[in-house]
């Protein structure tokens, strides 16, 4: 028996303000530098600039022919949805740091300035470079001390989706947000050009209920799962119009792996953190694991209008902040102690009998500690999503004119599920058309 002492004790994760279920749509907006090809980058174009939901990417100048970038490493702050903020550390005022966009051929520079309490490097994850620029503490370089500012400088010798993190105290800076992206583009081009290539972070977090720190000490037992540090329904939608190529890379630095799955299309695997796989050698998935310490991309039309669920398929991992301590009452008929509770407890309602898809309506009855989500959360035009942490929507669109959020998907009529009526024989309506 779940008393609610016990309950908000346990599963205080699984609830928050009745504001949060509805969907703020941050809506990704299109870029002027999004609008044609890019030319800045590289001498031939046929790809465009990355876009990083709930992200951006870092601004460059050029100096004697060197692309320099200059990282921040420092305390930040992260709105992972509306009512909880954490507190995270990361680059330039965010977690994941500012995606580094570059091409194949570019010298680069990166000045990296620590402004953590401790000493840190950052590791150019996957990325072929001189010894010295490898970014590991006491191996490669020396550790940069606080309030310093050290150089990173080479030539970049190949392409494809890569990061860069810390190899300093890596447990606790990696695991409080500390990563980034490293796109580097082929200088003769994609063999498909597509007209949307999102960045995906996959990372996984333990913040207790009321907290705000995540615990780097934790190994197993996550508790809030996020796409670029967001959980749903804080995450922004991918928006597509009909007809797109579309391109997403995923990166992952977490303590486990993640099966990224999407509705309504599939797509073909293209590139790993190892490089493009020459088109014969591609192959179709409608879920790609991405294993920790590495990137997978892949590709897609958006040949299907809809809003098209976009999420890991780990059950928990499509969950807000969870508790994995309360008895299982599945089955248990509480109705006659939950009445005697009730006299003794104002308030008290029984849980879990039936399942857990009433969670929705526990966070807007009974509130739960400041800082902290519902467990599903999230309203759509028909009704509770009951979902969280990995979790987002891609929205494919006809006739639209820019990247804007368009809202709902209106499906045309006849094409929605609906409730058989008049007859308990659901052969004698298979026929009928109930939209």
């Amino acid at each position: 028996m779940i008393t609610r002492r016990k309950f908000f004790s346990g599963t205080a994760a699984l609830f928050g303000a009745s504001a949060l279920a509805q969907r703020i749509a941050g809506g990704t907006k299109l870029l002027a530098a999004q609008a044609t090809p890019s030319t800045s980058l590289g001498a031939k174009v046929n790809y465009r600039p990355v876009v990083t939901p709930n992200g951006t990417t870092l601004p460059w100048v050029m100096k004697g022919g060197v692309k320099e970038f200059h990282l921040t490493a420092e305390p930040v702050k992260r709105e992972f949805a509306p009512g909880m903020m954490v507190n995270c550390w990361g680059y330039n005022g965010l977690t994941p740091g500012p995606t580094i966009e570059a091409v194949e051929g570019d010298r680069v520079r990166i000045l990296v300035t620590n402004k953590l309490a401790e000493s840190t490097t950052i590791h150019w994850h996957g990325v072929l470079l001189p010894n010295g620029m490898d970014g590991v503490g006491g191996v490669t370089q020396k550790h940069i001390p606080p309030g310093e500012t050290y150089a990173y400088e080479f030539t970049l010798r190949q392409h494809g989706v890569q990061m860069y993190h810390p190899h300093s105290d890596e447990m606790v800076q990696m695991a409080m947000g500390m990563q980034g992206f490293f796109v580097i583009h082929p200088k003769d081009g994609y063999p498909e050009p597509v007209n949307r290539h999102f960045l995906i972070f996959l990372q996984e977090w333990a913040i207790p209920p009321g907290t705000s720190t995540p615990n780097p000490n934790v190994m197993t037992d996550f508790d809030i799962f996020t796409f670029n540090s967001r959980v749903w329904p804080g995450t922004d939608p991918l928006i597509a119009k009909l007809g797109d190529r579309v391109r997403v890379s995923f990166a992952n630095l977490s303590m486990d792996s993640h099966p990224i799955h999407f509705h309504g299309h599939r797509w073909w695997v293209v590139e790993t953190d190892g490089g493009q796989l020459p088109k014969t050698a591609w192959w179709p998935e409608t879920t790609m694991n991405v294993p920790p310490g590495t990137t997978r991309t892949v590709e897609f039309v958006a040949d299907n209008p809809g809003d098209w669920p976009f999420h890991c398929h780990k059950n928990h991992h499509a969950m807000n902040a969870m508790s994995h301590e309360i008895p299982n009452v599945i089955g248990v008929d509480q109705k006659g102690v939950a009445q005697k509770i009730g006299k003794l407890v104002p308030g008290y309602m029984a849980m879990g009998e039936s399942g857990m898809g009433n969670m929705s309506d526990m966070a807007g009855m009974m509130q739960g500690p400041k800082n902290t989500l519902p467990m599903m959360t999230g309203t759509g035009q028909f009704g509770p999503i009951m979902m969280g942490g990995m979790f987002t929507i891609l929205k494919v669109r006809d006739g639209i004119t820019n990247y804007d959020d368009p809202g709902w998907y209106q499906n045309p009529p006849g094409t929605v599920a609906s409730p058989i009526s008049g007859s308990d024989s659901p052969k004698e309506h298979a026929h009928h058309d109930h939209g």
